[in-house]
């Protein structure tokens, strides 16, 4: 199938599932769900984890005079609902093969996130969602996506941006000549202070040698073609 990764942990924003909706846009999850369940029938061992800004942001609790401990916490909980709806959708889709894994302990909807058994499940073929974030507060799910990769051996963190093809200089969104870098090095991404995830994730990247390829999955099958090497993009490593 000419696949550049067997085993990858693809990075979604909540804003990816929402489409021009406030919370979730059934198009954006079923065209998310689709390219997700051909990469699994393709033989990619395939992890998620989705971010929660769809539904909770810090500055909400912010707003309201909370606790970042509480905002943090609630921001995990809107991951597990939008792991519980991906998982929906692709089942609805036919595919069987998914499981959902949480670092918080909701034993009615989750399954207790073990690394040994998510590797053993995802060698079988099913898909892993990583819900909970790492569990802890003050911790992103970028630093959440980099724990998981590693412990299930990924090759590569699939980083997909709303928008933009990969890491650029300065913002391409309001620089018209922003450059778009094809190759970094980890230690090239801190040394320009290029924002690409939270500094604790990118830390843990580079200590582990983990590759991180940022795409943009704003396109037709973009998921499916960032694994075939079928599209312009950010390589990390």
């Amino acid at each position: 199938m000419n696949l550049k990764y067997k085993t990858a942990l693809l990075k979604l924003s909540g804003e990816a599932l929402k489409g021009d909706n406030e919370i979730y846009d059934k198009d954006s999850l079923e065209t998310v769900a689709k390219q997700i369940v051909k990469l699994a029938q393709e033989g990619v061992r395939l992890g998620i984890v989705i971010g929660g800004g769809n539904i909770w942001r810090g500055n909400l609790g912010s707003n309201i005079n909370m606790p970042q401990i509480n905002a943090d916490y609630m921001g995990m909980l809107a991951t597990v609902m939008n792991g519980l709806a991906l998982e929906s959708t692709i089942k609805q889709l036919g595919y069987d093969k998914v499981s959902v894994y949480s670092s918080l302990p909701i034993k009615t909807v989750t399954e207790d996130y073990n690394f040994k058994t998510a590797r053993t499940k995802m060698s079988e073929g099913y898909i892993a969602i990583f819900v909970g974030g790492t569990g802890f507060a003050y911790f992103t799910t970028d630093t959440n996506a980099t724990i998981r990769a590693i412990e299930i051996d990924a090759d590569v963190v699939l980083m997909a941006k709303n928008g933009v093809a990969g890491v650029y200089d300065k913002d391409p969104k309001t620089n018209p000549d922003a450059k778009l870098y094809t190759h970094l090095t980890h230690e090239e991404l801190a040394q320009k202070q290029l924002r690409v995830m939270d500094l604790t994730a990118a830390t843990l990247a580079r200590d582990a040698n983990l590759k991180i390829e940022v795409f943009d999955m704003q396109g037709e099958d973009n998921i499916i073609k960032v694994m075939h090497g079928e599209l312009v993009s950010t390589i990390i490593e």
